[in-house]
């Protein structure tokens, strides 16, 4: 309706100030250190202007205090998840501080969370804007209105694990990369990368964690999957991630290990196959019947056909 279509409206003119804010914070005294971090990761002033860096400084309220004196209301900063009521003393708080800043935007470009990166120590690390009328974690991938423009170049589109890995590949020349935000890949962000490619690439560490979520990822297709539509696998190095590997290859490095991806179905067998020794009969068995238990998850006929086939 109207009324909600206006309300939304209101909203992401708030994101839009507070990501001026944010960005306007870092080049003062007290975002200093936060513009020290986004230089000690290598990020160039265009990088920092592109992807609208910033910085959430450590006075508490000052944030609320500007943003109210711009004509904004409590009752937005809340509804956009900026500010949050303290449970303990039900006043009002800034949600982001001492924290760089990460603005996530939706696939038309338009801010709608953001993502905070602490400085020094500190839980969590990362920290991203509650669910909000304009924000469903689940739903969005970062940086992918800018992705789905350079998948038409490139055909495809690469899925790494945080900000900073876009960032760091996007500075880098490569710029259809998008990453989920701190969880596993979810169905809604599989069709979302549907809908602009038939194969994206799934890239992670080549560490334990970085190989159970590439089965994970695995798992979550499988039911999904249809004639043509599938996710390619990328494992890098062990203990190297996306900007390690820049820094020491550089990205015809990095090209390199995507030319190498791997299909579904071998992620899969991998899971399974798992370096073990198949020699006897009932070893045989087991094996079998855990593949046909992945198999029964795909729901496309066909698909499990070819897979049974395999």
């Amino acid at each position: 309706n109207k009324e909600e279509v206006n309300k939304v409206v209101s909203l992401q003119q708030v994101m839009e100030k507070a990501c001026n804010w944010f960005e306007n914070q870092l080049r003062k005294p007290d975002g200093d250190k936060g513009l020290k971090y986004l230089r000690s990761r290598g990020f160039s002033e265009t990088t920092i202007s592109k992807f609208r860096l910033g910085f959430a400084p450590d006075g508490r309220g000052k944030f609320r205090q500007e943003m109210l004196e711009m004509g904004g209301s409590l009752e937005q900063l809340v509804d956009c998840g900026l500010v949050k009521y303290n449970e303990h003393t039900a006043s009002p708080r800034d949600y982001f501080f001492n924290r760089v800043i990460f603005p996530i935007s939706d696939r038309r470009g338009k801010v709608i969370a953001f993502g905070g990166r602490i400085l020094g120590e500190g839980q969590p690390k990362y920290l991203n804007s509650p669910e909000t009328r304009l924000f469903s974690k689940g739903h969005v991938l970062y940086n992918l209105a800018e992705a789905r423009v350079a998948s038409r170049a490139t055909g495809t589109i690469i899925v790494v694990e945080g900000y900073t890995d876009v960032i760091a590949l996007n500075q880098s020349g490569l710029q259809h990369c998008v990453a989920p935000l701190g969880t596993a890949l979810t169905e809604e962000q599989i069709f979302a990368l549907w809908r602009v490619v038939d194969e994206p690439l799934l890239c992670f560490d080549g560490d334990n964690a970085g190989r159970r979520a590439a089965f994970r990822a695995a798992q979550r297709a499988l039911p999904l999957l249809k004639p043509g539509k599938s996710l390619r696998f990328v494992s890098l190095p062990s203990g190297e991630d996306p900007d390690s590997l820049l820094k020491m290859r550089s990205r015809e490095g990095f090209e390199t290990l995507l030319a190498k991806a791997r299909p579904l179905v071998d992620i899969i067998m991998d899971l399974e196959l798992g370096g073990n020794s198949f020699y006897t009969p009932e070893q045989r068995a087991s094996l079998e019947s855990k593949l046909n238990n992945h198999i029964q998850h795909i729901s496309d006929r066909s698909i499990q056909y070819h897979y049974q086939q395999r």
